[in-house]
């Protein structure tokens, strides 16, 4: 990897491309720390500093936003809206028969598809940006008890400010991930998302650091050890075979060759995460909006009750096994659920009778859809359960270090830090072996 970036630098090409890249990174982290209009930037620094991490309800959003939820910048929002559209798009796919004549009409369909998909994320920008500032108005919420205020002044006009700037920022961000697909290195969304995540490391470890020693090189072995484990199992692939018959049209030939379908085992990605936080984040919300003001006042009890239950994140308060068993439940079946709608047996085996392929000892058709459904079960299961554990380990580590945003090295975050990289990775490797190719034919 460290070889493929040196020779990337010394190809005058690439290496613009890299510099591009790296330029409208710090563009995307610069607008993470500028606050939005109406915010007093120095009482959300006091405010965040005293809440110390005691409330993670929005914890996946300040994630994916590389913590400038919190902050209330102009760049609040992050990705979230467009990882939102997209995942809404993909699945509308099924339901609704024009979105899957336009999947199937290639790249005017698809460049359909990522219309509608801005348009929504705009759309959701704007219900994302008007819940913020709610949240905003009553800082408690966000960061605890001790927070009163952030906003001077809660008038209309301030309000419709700060939504637009929010909602203006995530369009923003969306032209700068096209910009970084366009004219840099690997997909722009992704390594925004990655830019993100990335940022709340060094604060991670230093706070593991601050604690002791010893914690902090058990954390840095343990953090190796399951970025390893989930390079090797994000590399896995369950290859099908496929034989294309000759065929004889004129006085050529063709067809006669082997292939193969990559399954890889983990083929939901982060999604099934991204899901089960979002639904087992629900109850928490609603019961933050109903909690009294005044912190000498009790609660009731259904308030009580979900935040005994589903209150990772409360100061002194260790992840319930209801909420552990009920996030492994919901990863199991949205990672079968989402790997179902994204991927269809029945049109694969059309596909590949349309075009006189077939699987080594198995009939066209019909047998080929249950083949492949088989095979599909079989890798989607441990694929399920990998996901379920690896989700599990930023809320054991909530249990023994006291904060689940203390541990970086699990969950959705090593997930999508591991993943981009090996695919910016190889299209580095992949542009110098053209490039490479480019000066042979020369």
């Amino acid at each position: 990897m460290l070889s493929a970036f040196v020779r990337a630098f010394k190809t005058p090409d690439l290496r613009k491309k890299i510099l591009f890249t790296l330029g409208i990174l710090a563009v995307f982290r610069l607008g993470s720390t500028i606050p939005s209009p109406g915010i007093d930037y120095g009482l959300v620094q006091q405010c965040a500093n005293l809440a110390q991490q005691t409330n993670s309800v929005l914890g996946l959003a300040n994630l994916f936003s590389g913590g400038a939820l919190l902050q209330l910048s102009i760049f609040a929002l992050g990705v979230m809206p467009y990882i939102t559209a997209a995942i809404i798009v993909q699945l509308l796919t099924v339901v609704i028969p024009k979105f899957e004549e336009l999947k199937k009409e290639g790249s005017a369909g698809q460049t359909k598809m990522t219309q509608y998909t801005r348009y929504l994320t705009i759309g959701l920008a704007v219900l994302q940006s008007s819940t913020l500032v709610t949240f905003a108005r009553n800082p408690s919420s966000l960061f605890g008890p001790t927070c009163s205020t952030v906003m001077p002044d809660d008038g209309v006009v301030v309000i419709l400010l700060m939504v637009l700037t929010m909602t203006a920022g995530t369009g923003l961000i969306m032209w700068l991930g096209e910009q970084i697909t366009e004219h840099g290195v690997g997909n722009g969304m992704s390594l925004l998302i990655f830019t993100a995540i990335a940022a709340g490391f060094p604060g991670s470890l230093a706070v593991i650091q601050q604690r002791s020693w010893s914690t902090f090189a058990l954390v840095m072995v343990m953090g190796l050890c399951i970025m390893a484990l989930v390079v090797f199992v994000e590399q896995c692939q369950r290859r099908v075979p496929v034989q294309y018959a000759k065929r004889m049209i004129g006085r050529r030939q063709y067809g006669g060759t082997s292939t193969y379908i990559p399954l890889k085992l983990n083929m939901a990605n982060v999604i099934p995460i991204i899901f089960a936080s979002s639904i087992l984040m629900l109850p928490t919300l609603i019961a933050q909006f109903n909690t009294p003001s005044d912190p000498t006042q009790a609660p009731p009890g259904w308030v009580t009750a979900i935040n005994t239950y589903f209150g990772m994140g409360i100061a002194g308060q260790d992840t319930h096994w209801v909420y552990m068993a009920l996030y492994v439940t919901l990863i199991i079946f949205f990672t079968f659920f989402y790997v179902g709608v994204t991927f269809n047996p029945v049109d694969v085996a059309d596909n590949m009778k349309k075009y006189g392929g077939f699987i080594p000892g198995i009939r066209a058709g019909r047998p080929t859809a249950e083949y492949l459904q088989y095979v599909i079960n079989r890798i989607t299961t441990p694929g399920a359960i990998y996901l379920a554990a690896l989700s599990l380990i930023p809320l054991i580590a909530f249990n023994i270090l006291g904060t689940s945003q203390d541990f970086p090295f699990g969950g959705a975050s090593i997930l999508i830090i591991v993943g981009v990289g090996l695919q910016t990775v190889k299209q580095i490797e992949s542009q110098l072996q053209q490039h490479d190719y480019e000066g042979f034919l020369r």
